[in-house]
This record gives C-alpha cells, structure tokens and sequence, in this order.
C-alpha cells in the first residue's frame, strides 16, 4: 500500500470515529469567505450596521435603556475582551491580526536541546496537566489533519487572501477547552452575556502564548492558534472533547456547549486520543430548542446534509449548517453577538449538580428518549435577566 492511499485510509477510518461524512467534492474553506471577512469586503453583507457592530467593541457605545444593554453591560464586554484585542492588533501593520485571522506569534525562541521523552503516553498525562495548570479547562491531542486548514488566510490590510502555509514542520494539533461562565451564557442575548465570550478569548490569548512558550523551551516547534489557520470545530471532535450538535457548537461532557476551543500545532511527540460517542449528537437528532429559538432562524431544523447555503458554509461536509448571512444580520441589530442557541440548549447545565449528571447518564444510555421527554417538560430555558446578574454581584 503506497503512502497516499494509507494516509486516505487512515481519515476514512478517523471520519467514521469523528462522525464526519466528506462528499467527493470536498473544498478547504477559504477564510476570505467568513461572515467577519466578508463584513468588510462584501457589499451584500457590509452596511452601516455591521460598521456600527465592529466600532462598538473600539469604542464605547452610548447604551441603552434596555438592560442588558447599557452603558456598563458594554464597558464589562469591551473589558473582557481587551486583552484578545490587545493580542490581535500586534500585527495590524504586517495584515496579521493574530489569534483570527492569523496565528499568534510567540516570541521565545526554540531550545536547542529537545528534552528526551520516553514514554509518550505517560509525559502526555502530564503535559495535559501542565495546560491546566495554565488555566485551560479540556485539553485534547489530534493528529495534523490539512482539510481543515483554510486554503487562504486573510491579510487584514485590505481583506485580501493571502497565503496560509504554516511555518514549520508540525505532526499534532493541541486543542484546548476554555469553559464560559453559566450565569453570564444565561442572559443571552445581551452585551452582558457577551463578556462571557470575551473572558474566554482574552483567557485563550494568554494561555496560548504560555503553552507555546513552554513547548519551544522544551525544545519542539509551536504555534499557538485561536480562531485562525484552521477550522477548530472539527479538530475538536477529532480530539475527544465533544461531539457536533445542530447549534454548530461543540458540545463537551463537562461544560455542555459553553466552550471556546484554542489549538497549538507543534511536533512535539503527544499520545492521540480518539473522539467521543456519547449519545450528544444523536440527541441532537431529536431536538430542535435551538433552531425553534432563534430569532433571524438560522438554524437547521431538519437534519444534517450536504448543502451550501452560501458562500460561508463549507462544501462537501454533510451537517448541520446554519445560515451565517442571516446570524450575522441580527447580530449588527444588537451590537453584539447572540448565543440564544447556546442559552437554550438542554446541555448548557451543570453537570456537577444530580440533576444533571442525571441528565447526562440517561442521554449516554437506552434510556435517551426519558431525557428528550424530561427536557419537552421542562420546555426551553428561561433567560436569567440581565439586573438580576448585577444584583447578584452584591448579594453574595
């Protein structure tokens, strides 16, 4: 068997794991072709709304009168992003803007002597717990997988694509899991919950220079990465953390779909792990909160399938796609991003409580349909109001 077909073999073998079905006709997306690229280059998606969205996290919004939507509900958002920001706006001048629409460039240099690893397995248990220690809350390990790679990046000078080829010599993705707090995921939709967000990409921007800074010390290439160079989602489910759901999100055991995903590729040698079968995305089969809440219905109700809605869905992956043009369009009405599918969602619950590992347990068994009727009882989750979230800081 010549080395082409056994690396075609061996994806076949890790789409079927992973639960992905890849039409012969199959294209890498092209970054100049998502919803943020194309609020700038494209006329049929940039207006003054979409402007209006962008310049309220530079500059603080007058607010309103809606809570939720005040004057300090923006100012916790924009603070919570700022160090993210701070990160992408390194490399404005060069049309990188790291961490989005390029990789993050680390500044320590790589050792030149590599420390010896004998056993992969065990250094990979405690390499993992080194990732924690930093402050990611999952953390996965995945071989290089290109289709996910974005054909072309995009320089930020002018919204142009440009080329994505990595610099250096990588075998193994790091994705790592960072948990978004409940109580703020829960007063979607609103510049609020927005900070949840926020938190999290500014939390990934530090954790993935640290990490990469301790890989290269060790003496082994690394490239931190958030949402830049390659779709995460799918490298996430390649690496254990979770399964696809119909809201287009990750849904992990632990934290549900309150996950944003940061990756490192490197050539460090790392023991894989294999993705998960827990009954979520069969579940999601079933269920149709998310698509049933949503405002703009972006949201597939119907099942997965082939087809491209626009220009921002990916060709040839059979799933649940949502149509970005729509999304978007509601989210420059806010001025800020919506996650009521994420709110609504029967798996945005703490697993730590009973009921919810409870929950869990019947969705990971026979007993699946006692958990969709459980959750048709409970119906779709009510929004935690954004004053109440403010009242609470000063009740505890």
């Amino acid at each position: 068997m010549n080395k082409e077909l056994k690396n075609k073999d061996i994806n076949v073998i890790s789409d079927e794991s992973a639960g992905f079905e890849i039409a012969s006709d199959f294209e890498r997306f092209n970054q100049i072709n998502d919803m943020f690229s194309r609020a700038f280059w494209d006329n049929t998606v940039r207006s003054k709304l979409s402007d209006a969205f962008f310049d309220s996290h530079r500059v603080q919004p007058s607010g309103k009168r809606v809570p939720g939507f005040r004057q300090k509900d923006f100012a916790l958002r924009n603070a919570a992003w700022a160090l993210s920001d701070t990160f992408s706006n390194r490399g404005a001048e060069k049309g990188t803007r790291e961490g989005f629409q390029s990789w993050m460039e680390c500044e320590a240099e790589i050792a030149n002597e590599k420390l010896p690893i004998e056993n992969v397995q065990e250094y990979t248990l405690e390499f993992k717990e080194i990732a924690k220690l930093f402050g990611a809350d999952l953390v996965g390990i995945t071989p290089i997988d290109n289709r996910w790679h974005y054909s072309k990046r995009v320089d930020t000078r002018d919204f142009t694509a440009a080329s994505n080829k990595l610099p250096g010599n990588f075998s193994h993705v790091i994705v790592m899991g960072h948990a978004m707090d409940k109580k703020l995921v829960d007063t979607y939709p609103s510049a609020l919950a927005s900070s949840a967000a926020g938190f999290e990409y500014s939390h990934e921007a530090a954790i993935v220079t640290q990490m990469t800074t301790y890989i290269r010390s060790l003496g082994y290439e690394a490239l931190g990465s958030m949402n830049d160079t390659a779709l995460v989602i799918p490298y996430a489910i390649q690496a254990g953390l979770g399964e696809y759901g119909r809201n287009q999100m990750v849904i992990t055991p632990e934290f549900g779909p309150r996950v944003r995903f940061s990756k490192i590729f490197t050539n460090m040698p790392l023991h894989h792990d294999e993705p998960i079968n827990r009954g979520i995305a069969k579940y999601c089969t079933q269920c149709t909160k998310c698509a049933d809440s949503c405002p703009p219905k972006a949201l597939p109700a119907g099942p997965p399938s082939f087809e491209q809605l626009n220009q921002s869905t990916i060709k040839g992956v059979k799933k649940w796609s949502a149509d970005c043009e729509k999304c978007f369009s509601y989210w420059t009405k806010l001025k800020t991003d919506c996650a009521i599918c994420m709110r609504v969602c029967p798996f945005n619950r703490d697993f730590s409580t009973l009921s919810g590992k409870l929950f869990f347990k019947l969705v990971d068994s026979p007993l699946q349909s006692i958990a969709l009727w459980w959750e048709k009882k409970v119906g779709i989750a009510k929004r935690l109001k954004p004053d109440m979230w403010w009242e609470s800081l000063i009740r505890k």
